[in-house]
């Protein structure tokens, strides 16, 4: 069975690389060098700082493993160039709530980029999935809990 592709944008794909190379080549070799120290100390059964090393260990052989699986299945999307009408993965888009007039940038993106506190969200989430494909000066209905409506203001590519 093949995994689910896990869509990233070129830069969301370059982050999870330098973060596999820094787990591998720095964090790694420098939580060895704390168990070994830990170890030096003698009796393991009652040693603290042998336990916190081995659950680091743990932790950063687990982000290794997470972020192969990541690498391995990621479907890097095409960059948006230019100009563009439509809404699609790794572009910019700027809406108006038409609730409340307020207007919001946001970047589309895959959902292991998904950063809402810096305007980039999933293409999962609801909004994203809305107004993906619709056009610019196209009104939208948000289907969520309490359904609002959106129109597209811009569309434009990094």
């Amino acid at each position: 069975m093949k995994d689910e592709e896990i869509i990233v944008t070129k830069e969301g794909f370059r982050k999870l690389n330098e973060e596999l190379r820094n787990l591998i080549d720095v964090v790694l070799p420098e939580v060895i060098e704390q168990l070994k120290e830990a170890r030096a100390q003698g009796d393991l059964s009652e040693n603290a700082d042998y336990d916190a090393a081995r659950n680091r260990q743990a932790e950063v052989e687990g982000r290794i493993a997470q972020l192969q699986h990541q690498i391995e299945n990621a479907k890097v999307i095409d960059e948006v160039s230019g100009k563009s009408n439509v809404v699609r993965i790794g572009c910019f888009v700027t809406i108006r709530d038409l609730s409340d007039n307020s207007e919001t940038r946001y970047q589309i993106v895959g959902s292991t980029e998904s950063d809402p506190e810096n305007c980039k969200i999933s293409n999962e989430c609801m909004l994203a999935k809305s107004i993906l494909n619709h056009k610019v000066g196209e009104k939208v209905q948000v289907k969520v809990v309490r359904p609002y409506d959106v129109e597209i203001l811009k569309v434009e590519a990094e």
